[in-house]
């Protein structure tokens, strides 16, 4: 009993150590988590900071005069330059895809009578990617089917012209010129290409209304005009609203040939491989073409870009 005794009593006087040292860790992690978690929000409220921003007291849309002096439309604008100011990886976005395809879109807009400023159309409606929205709009200029054959693109199974960037840049134009025909009033032209014109005219008329400014309609096309002008002060202040975009950072133009194609092409791996390019990068510079393959029974001549930079080549 004396021996277990004896023992008991030696491991007691060798737990009351460890404990205290156990009770000193806790106590000095708990001290350093403290500081840690001081340091953090010092730094934080040092470094990390989101200020209100204030829109211009003036701005233009295509020529035209918003009028920010209603304090509702002050507010609608000021909604859309926050929302997108501080969606910041989407608007850095914006503007590293605007350096490589606003020198594209810029004079097909020009040529055809068309203000500067709808290119920034292009970069809200589909941020300069060629997507699908849910209702099947596609491409660029995100032209439904139906629109974009009206005015003059090839869509089918094999070539869908919606993806090709400057022939859809010249059906907006064409889309836009016949709105403003209808209106007169670049505002509502825009709002047309969201809504449609026909939504846009029965508003017009139900609401007694002669300016989008002064019609009240479903929140995407109510928000839409703003959205543009929001994107434009933004690009035209960068770093008013905070933006420091390096020149480096932004993506440069695609430099490419064109080779003319008028019959069949069986396969376009085949067709990359002899260009000395991959399948992949032959789709990145012709996303028009839908398949793998071009029958072309029609015999129709279609130019298709082949990149010159080296860098695109198979090795």
């Amino acid at each position: 009993m004396k021996k277990q005794s004896s023992l008991l009593k030696s491991i007691n006087l060798l737990l009351i150590p460890l404990a205290l040292f156990g009770l000193i860790q806790l106590f000095t992690y708990s001290f350093n988590k403290e500081e840690e978690d001081k340091l953090h929000r010092s730094k934080m409220e040092e470094e990390y900071q989101i200020f209100s921003l204030r829109p211009p007291s003036e701005i233009m849309f295509a020529g035209e005069k918003v009028p920010l002096e209603e304090p509702e439309v002050y507010e609608r604008l000021d909604r859309e330059i926050h929302s997108n100011t501080y969606f910041h990886s989407n608007t850095i976005l914006y503007f590293k895809k605007a350096n490589r395809w606003f020198p594209v879109i810029e004079p097909i807009l020009k040529e055809n009578g068309i203000p500067d400023d709808f290119k920034y159309l292009a970069l809200i409606e589909s941020g300069l990617q060629n997507i699908v929205s849910p209702a099947g709009a596609a491409g660029y200029w995100q032209f439904m089917k139906a629109t974009g054959k009206e005015y003059g693109l090839e869509i089918n199974g094999e070539v869908d012209e919606r993806y090709h960037i400057e022939k859809a840049t010249k059906a907006a134009c064409h889309y836009l010129k016949d709105a403003y025909d209808l209106y007169g009033d670049w505002a509502l032209v825009a709002a047309s290409y969201n809504a449609g014109k026909g939504r846009i005219s029965s508003e017009l008329e139900r609401q007694k209304a002669g300016s989008y400014f002064d019609l009240l309609l479903v929140e995407e096309t109510g928000r839409y005009v703003f959205r543009i002008l929001a994107v434009k002060n933004i690009f035209e202040n960068p770093q008013k609203y905070g933006f420091n975009i390096r020149k480096a950072d932004l993506y440069s133009a695609l430099d490419y040939k064109t080779v003319t194609v008028d019959s069949t092409i069986t396969s376009f791996a085949d067709f990359a491989k002899q260009h000395n390019i991959s399948y992949k990068i032959l789709k990145h510079f012709n996303p028009w073409l839908r398949e793998s393959y071009l029958n072309n029974s029609s015999k129709t001549s279609y130019e298709i870009k082949l990149p010159t930079n080296s860098n695109y080549e198979l090795n």
